[in-house]
């Protein structure tokens, strides 16, 4: 033949669900054809030879209006959700919904750069801090479900915030699409060395013949910081008194100082400062003693069988997203978080262990912690507003 062959129907076509023409030849079907977001017709199945021989496919005008009808019809152009096949297909955005610098900012833009190198597409991070994160989140769970706008944030957001405010403009279970947890950072109890104990159990002592007398450092109301000391409390009998301080940094530094005696808060942020003497270590929240600090006991076993301190960070999208648009946004980010030379960049400096999963994982791990937090942030009636 001697007119150029493209990638229209010239007979025989019927839409389909997804807003393609399925094309036929005698009982065959040899070609799908569909729109992308430009208008642009895409072979979506190889030609192949029907009962009444070769079926040739050409562009006219009766077919391009005849597709672009039946994508019109179907309401996916430019404007439908992703599609695994092409997914991304443009720029994508994840959302931290705090300051620069942090543990969450550190995850979100280790992995937008990875997802970046691997799709050939830019991954922008863009931070929402305002509202004590809560701006970022709702911002994410009002987005399009297309893939193109995550969130990368702890695990308050979804285990703890929702206990302690009276109204969020978000669900963390309803608004939102598990992808994977990312990483979790165990945490460490310290004193002031002018404190005068040298184990947690003397810790405990102290605080059950002196209720109230030590003062602990929080990152904020309802944060891990928070809680972790609240659940020791629950648990032992002992009393401390919260101070509430905007984020880690300026607690940390009153207590250096002196200005209060005790924090619990991610190991990387005062493993210098306890290995310099001027703080002392009484415990971890892992689950396990840390290889780098085989010394150093986990808080479990130094009488609080069970007890973790620590927080987790997640990747979700917004409710609705395709599945197989969630499915390669969770294998390409376990293939990145199990590459050992990422690990070692991103995540050991920072004490962070990954714990990467199936979206049906990671769902069960929001919902376990939840219930856990709901019942001790209740008894304890911890809110913010």
């Amino acid at each position: 033949m001697s007119r150029k062959v493209h990638t229209l129907c010239g007979k025989a076509r019927e839409p389909t669900s997804a807003g393609r023409l399925r094309c036929h030849s005698g009982r065959r079907t040899v070609a799908i054809i569909s729109l992308n977001s430009l208008g642009v017709a895409l072979l979506r199945r190889p030609l192949a030879i029907g009962r009444s021989g070769l079926f040739q496919i050409e562009i006219t005008k009766r077919n391009v209006v005849a597709a672009l009808l039946a994508t019109l019809a179907n309401g996916v152009v430019g404007t439908g959700p992703a599609s695994a096949d092409i997914y991304p297909s443009r720029p994508v955005r994840i959302v931290v919904p705090y300051s620069a610098g942090g543990i969450t900012d550190i995850l979100g833009r280790a992995l937008a750069q990875k997802l970046s190198e691997a799709w050939g597409q830019p991954v922008i991070v863009e931070n929402k801090p305002a509202g004590g994160g809560l701006v970022g989140v709702e911002y994410v769970a009002k987005s399009p479900p297309d893939g193109y706008t995550l969130l990368v944030s702890a695990d308050a957001t979804f285990v703890t915030d929702p206990y302690i405010h009276s109204k969020l403009p978000y669900d963390p279970i309803n608004d939102f699409a598990p992808i994977t947890g990312l990483g979790i950072s165990p945490q460490a109890l310290v004193v002031h060395p002018s404190v005068p104990v040298k184990t947690f159990a003397d810790l405990i002592a102290l605080g059950k013949q002196k209720p109230g007398v030590l003062n602990y450092g929080t990152f904020g109301i309802g944060t891990s910081g928070h809680l972790n000391i609240v659940l020791i409390e629950e648990t032992t009998g002992a009393k401390f008194t919260a101070v509430h301080y905007h984020g880690a940094a300026p607690a940390i530094v009153d207590l250096l100082g002196g200005h209060i005696q005790m924090m619990i808060v991610s190991i990387g942020l005062v493993a210098q400062a306890w290995q310099a003497g001027q703080l002392k270590v009484l415990g971890f929240g892992s689950t396990e003693r840390i290889a780098r600090f085989p010394n150093v006991p986990t808080l479990a076993e130094s009488g609080l069988p069970g007890y973790q301190a620590g927080s987790w960070y997640g990747l979700v999208a917004p409710k609705g997203t395709p599945r197989d648009v969630v499915e390669k946004l969770n294998a390409e980010t376990q293939k990145i978080f199990g590459d050992p030379e990422f690990r070692k960049k991103f995540l050991d400096p920072s004490f962070i262990y990954s714990i990467v999963s199936s979206p049906e994982k990671f769902a069960t791990r929001i919902q376990a912690d939840s219930a856990k937090w709901e019942k001790i942030i209740r008894h304890a009636k911890i809110h913010v507003d």
